[in-house]
């Protein structure tokens, strides 16, 4: 890793919660990241987030609706109650108080983690119990997490490049199925699914969004994802791809009303599962915050990290109170911040605000909801890519003419693509097992992290491993 540049600021290499200074050259030298953009790009930058993280905001809890039984209104509900805890999640990693935020361009949203062990709680409970007892668990899920995290940071030294590399590659390789399945139409049981004007329809936007990237300049440049998803939703129009219905039946203003499905209720089962996905949550989130830190130029540090894994439990303890979710990082978003090179994290911000005002006004969620699956799978291909490629190239720098580190990096990739190259091949394993070995990108860590430390840790003098890769600091503030 290279070292921080001279040039600076101190402001942007303090800890979360510390000033960004008050004189005008403090100001003039300020970090991207902690620049505010003018409105007009604040608001478009933002809407762009939007855009790239809604699908996955509302899928979790459409499927967990559909799977405990509710019905159409009350799954509309919870996906405008989950855009809305996200939104304030966002705001806690964006803005932050405290200890709490890494303060860096972070999406938070609901965690996808998080939907089989609940449809899990919802078969072994009651109907009108299922929520109840899923979002108990939730709450009890966060705090942990939350009195965690400056304990689980502690472990980003063995997070040196060739296990962040390894890691980061393996979210945007685990990411690009869910494009290929929106660019299908993303409903497996429908029978058009995969048809040819799905497939074509996503090849139309990303094309355009290439194109949008390649010839336009400046602020235009810098939100073509976002233009793209407009071409491309316009173009579904005389193809017969988009659906207006959700706009017709959306109410103007609906707010989550607090424990919407009843109090909490406190299941040990349900809690310690829960309590599993936070672990596997934080580690995703950590690997999402040293990769959106490497791409940034703003190096993550203990500080940082558990700053953000504090901001991910608050924000899913909270969650459960307007009938939201586990709160995580959203990959997707660290790509478009890679692709634009916007690193203002007002513009996160903005996007958090608008989330909110989405789960206040379900009329104006559902016009982000216009997005036709194949436009967003098309637009997906190029985000989920570019983490990839950021993996890629964090590895350039991971000392890989070392045989050990090339062997780390084969068996974590490897260990990681299983559960997306054979979905089914831990079937026998019980549930428990299934909830970590199931997600990718925390096997590949685990691995990554195992590995290296059995290659670069153990047995290892600090003589023979100075200087090496083992011992590289992951951040210039070690």
């Amino acid at each position: 890793m290279s070292e921080t540049p001279a040039t600076t600021s101190d402001a942007a290499q303090s800890a979360p919660g510390s000033g960004t200074g008050t004189t005008a050259g403090a100001a003039t030298d300020r970090h991207p990241v902690d620049q505010m953009l003018p409105p007009l790009k604040l608001l478009g930058a933002g809407l762009q987030h939007v855009a790239a993280m809604y699908a996955g905001v509302v899928a979790p809890p459409l499927v967990v609706g559909i799977g405990v039984g509710l019905s159409t209104a009350e799954i509309a509900f919870l996906m405008s109650a989950s855009l809305f805890t996200s939104g304030i999640a966002t705001l806690l990693q964006t803005l932050g108080f405290w200890k709490v935020g890494a303060r860096l361009p972070f999406v938070n949203g609901v965690s996808f983690a998080g939907v089989a062990p609940m449809l899990a709680i919802a078969k072994a409970e009651a109907p009108e119990d299922a929520l109840p007892v899923i979002y108990g668990a939730v709450i009890v899920a966060g705090v942990f997490g939350f009195l965690l995290a400056p304990f689980f940071c502690k472990l980003i030294r063995f997070f040196p490049p060739v296990v962040t590399g390894t890691v980061i590659t393996l979210i945007g390789v685990s990411l690009l199925p869910v494009a290929f399945n929106w660019a299908q139409g993303g409903n497996r049981q429908a029978p058009d699914y995969g048809s040819l004007t799905y497939i074509g329809l996503a090849a139309i936007t990303l094309l355009v969004t290439v194109a949008l990237r390649r010839l336009l300049r400046g602020f235009l440049k810098q939100i073509s994802i976002l233009l793209g998803l407009v071409a491309g939703t316009l173009v579904s129009v005389p193809m017969g791809v988009a659906d207006f219905s959700a706009v017709s039946d959306a109410d103007a203003i609906g707010f989550p009303a607090p424990f919407h499905f009843g109090a909490p209720q406190f299941a040990a089962a349900a809690i310690i599962s829960m309590c599993i996905v936070m672990l596997v949550s934080m580690t995703e989130s950590t690997a999402d915050v040293l990769a959106l830190g490497e791409i940034v130029e703003k190096p993550a540090d203990e500080k940082t990290l558990s700053a953000a894994l504090r901001a991910d439990g608050l924000g899913t303890a909270i969650s459960p109170l307007f009938n939201g979710f586990a709160a995580s990082a959203f990959a997707q978003n660290v790509g478009l911040v890679a692709i634009t090179r916007v690193r203002s994290r007002f513009v996160v911000a903005a996007a958090g605000g608008i989330l909110i005002l989405l789960g206040l006004c379900p009329l104006l969620a559902s016009v982000v909801a216009l997005i036709p699956q194949p436009v967003l799978g098309g637009v997906g291909i190029v985000l989920f890519g570019t983490v990839a490629a950021s993996g890629v190239q964090t590895l350039t720098g991971a000392a890989l003419e070392r045989g050990d580190n090339v062997l780390i990096v084969a068996i974590s990739l490897g260990a990681g693509i299983i559960p997306i190259a054979a979905p089914g091949f831990y079937h026998a394993f019980p549930e428990s097992a299934r909830i970590v070995l199931d997600s990718g990108i925390s096997t590949g860590c685990a691995v990554a992290v195992l590995l290296n430390l059995a290659f670069n840790h153990l047995g290892r003098t600090s003589a023979t491993t100075t200087g090496s890769d083992a011992d590289t600091p992951v951040t210039a503030h070690h």
